[in-house]
């Protein structure tokens, strides 16, 4: 007797950097982040803040022009998020670094490389704005993005003892660093240290 099995259909996955959300993009951000947030995920907040708050949060994101929101999709749906945060123009001793940051995928949509992809993605648009370094910060506890970060070529560089609290217990912050390669011209390294 043959047994048939179901072939399931290969799931498309993508991540894009956007500057407008639709309502249906809203409300899957929504859902995401908070079943990100529940699962201990790296958002800032600890606690589900509900459709409204983070449609609120996700609007705001969008009108701020030194942030730029890469989203992350599987089979079309809004499933993960990250910004790209430039430094103000007024700050030109450190226009050379951006930083990543509230970077996250749903639980139920792990497993697929949308996180590995959109710190790519995140990186890419970095050094085409010109970008030389790329800096983030993590809680100890999130060993998943951890290893990611380091797989990535990420340098942990310190360690903030008090960074957060999370469930009534203080929880460490750690550091991370990573220099880019411009497309042309002179390499990140010889651009900090200052050689020709």
């Amino acid at each position: 007797m043959n047994a048939s099995v179901a072939v399931q259909p290969p799931r498309q996955i993508g991540v894009e950097r956007v500057e407008r959300l639709s309502d249906a993009d809203l409300a899957d951000l929504a859902e995401a982040t908070d079943a990100a947030i529940i699962e201990g995920g790296g958002f800032g907040w600890v606690e589900p803040q509900g459709r409204a708050a983070l449609e609120r949060h996700f609007r705001g994101v969008l009108l701020v022009p030194e942030r730029e929101l890469f989203v992350a999709r599987l089979d079309g749906h809004a499933v993960g998020s990250a910004l790209l945060v430039r430094p103000p123009r007024n700050n030109e001793a450190q226009a050379f670094a951006a930083t990543l940051t509230h970077a996250y995928v749903a639980p139920y949509a792990r497993g697929f490389g949308l996180a590995r992809l959109m710190v790519t993605k995140a990186e890419e648009r970095a050094a085409a704005l010109g970008h030389r370094v790329i800096n983030l910060d993590v809680r100890e506890t999130q060993a998943t993005a951890i290893a990611l970060f380091q797989a990535l070529g990420y340098q942990h560089w310190g360690t903030h003892p008090f960074y957060a609290r999370v469930g009534g217990q203080t929880v460490a912050g750690l550091y991370y660093t990573k220099t880019l390669e411009p497309g042309r011209g002179r390499s990140t390294g010889a651009l900090i240290d200052g050689a020709d």
